[in-house]
């Protein structure tokens, strides 16, 4: 499995103004694998590693005065080895469990700044919400589930994930027809890595499922350790809810019945501090930035789409049946796919927007809106012709800087610049930056 963070992660470790790293993202998208990984490749032999949530024998040593080289020494008489700046990488694994390891990430910048250091954890968001956290002293990588051009090579087809890396172009109509056939697993395995994986070595959808229920049972675990603040069963319908409600403007007094307004509202927080859920903000307006002008309606993704789909109760049986990927829960799916492969490819943690029309009793929305270079850049995706596509060509008339739109679907990839629009298949979502799609702008 070869993913991009790797090469983020020796983009890191060759800066000069290096500071420690602090990888960021959902339970089980990787983070621990894609570190130790690293550090076999860029450090043989000599990774330290240590679990703070195993080792929860070490975290007085995170206590005090924070004395950077009295920690390295213990940690060395623990582990048996010596811990050198520029030779050694040092991993506090699932540090979320320690809070007090975080804070001392930047005495690690200031005391010991030639050591490589970079801490993981999952639940990360809400320890830090408690937490003093080293602003300025610390480096952030953020990691979502494997995207689906990681999907086609964790499965082993490198050259397909290179055509779809590769950004928006037309392609034959065998590579096409591939391309939508392994898109069309990938709804249903999604990206999380202990999925993909099963899913490689027997070529069953089932055992794909059989992790997901294993991973929503891990995430159900979890909020156990949330219920200080929310309401257990709150919690569960705030979750079920999101993945049922992808592609709907939410309600957040619909989303349970369980709980005041507030309880669920803090719930919803309480998740998307988890990296489970992710809003996607309305626009009124199309332009940089996109948070400028944010409209108060929001819509939401969950994590992935494969837990997502499993989520919803709807039986594969049925969705496999579905004549068009557009069709599978209604669209939703797709919806879903879009705003991962979207949140995948953003540098830090950039947030997720959609467009609805400002104008009374308008039901005028485009799916998303997004950065592609130094423009704002309408998607939809949709599986009509393009003259069905209502929204975007009103969204187009009043930000006519914001052409051309781009249309995802299954379609082949085709330009219309007499719309204004381009279509680009389902499979590019990931890559629309590489490079910029559709004909230049007027």
């Amino acid at each position: 499995m070869d993913r991009p963070l790797l090469k983020r992660l020796e983009t890191w470790a060759d800066a000069p103004r290096r500071k420690p790293l602090l990888v960021r993202g959902a339970r089980q998208v990787g983070k621990t694998w894609a570190v130790n990984e690293f550090g076999r490749r860029r450090f043989p032999g000599h990774v330290r590693v240590v679990d703070l949530e195993r080792r929860r024998d070490l975290h007085h040593l995170f206590e005090g005065a924070l004395d950077i080289r009295s920690i390295i020494s213990d940690l060395e008489a623990d582990l048996g080895a010596p811990i050198e700046p520029g030779k050694d990488l040092l991993f506090l694994d699932e540090i979320q469990a320690c809070p007090r390891a975080i804070v001392a990430l930047r005495y690690f910048f200031e005391d010991a700044p030639g050591l490589h250091v970079i801490a993981a954890g999952s639940l990360l968001e809400l320890a830090l919400g408690d937490i003093s956290v080293p602003v300025g002293r610390v480096q952030y990588q953020w990691v979502y589930p494997m995207t689906f051009a990681e999907y086609l090579h964790g499965i082993g087809n490198g050259i397909a994930a290179d055509v779809v890396r590769a950004g928006p172009h037309p392609v034959s109509e065998t590579t096409h027809r591939l391309l939508l056939g392994h898109l069309r697993d990938y709804l249903f395995v999604g990206g999380m890595p202990a999925a993909v994986a099963a899913f490689k070595d027997t070529g069953r959808l089932l055992d794909a499922f059989a992790v997901h229920e294993e991973i929503i049972a891990s995430y159900r675990d979890d909020f156990l350790k949330y219920t200080p603040r929310t309401g257990l069963d709150v919690l569960e319908d705030v979750f079920v809810g999101i993945a049922r409600s992808v592609g709907e403007q939410i309600i957040v007094s619909k989303l349970s019945e369980r709980g005041a307004r507030g309880t669920v509202n803090k719930a919803l927080v309480l998740l998307e501090r988890a990296q489970i859920v992710r809003r996607v903000s309305a626009l009124h307006h199309v332009g940089l930035p996109l948070d400028a002008r944010p409209a108060k309606r929001f819509k939401a993704i969950v994590v992935d789409v494969g837990l997502m789909r499993r989520l919803t109760g709807l039986p594969a049986s049925i969705e496999l049946r579905a004549a068009d990927l557009l069709a599978i829960h209604n669209g939703a799916v797709a919806e879903q796919y879009v705003g991962q492969e979207l949140s995948a490819n953003t540098s830090g943690q950039e947030s997720l927007h959609y467009w609805v029309r400002e104008a009374r009793n308008s039901t005028a929305e485009v799916d998303y809106v997004t950065r592609i270079g130094t423009r704002a850049r309408p998607l939809e995706v949709k599986s009509g012709p393009a003259g069905r596509l209502r929204s975007i060509h009103l969204l187009l008339a009043q930000h006519p800087e914001a052409a051309p739109g781009i249309v995802l679907s299954t379609a082949p990839y085709a330009e219309l610049p007499e719309q204004d629009l381009v279509f680009v298949p389902l499979y590019f979502a990931g890559s629309l930056d590489q490079p910029s799609p559709g004909p230049r702008a007027r």
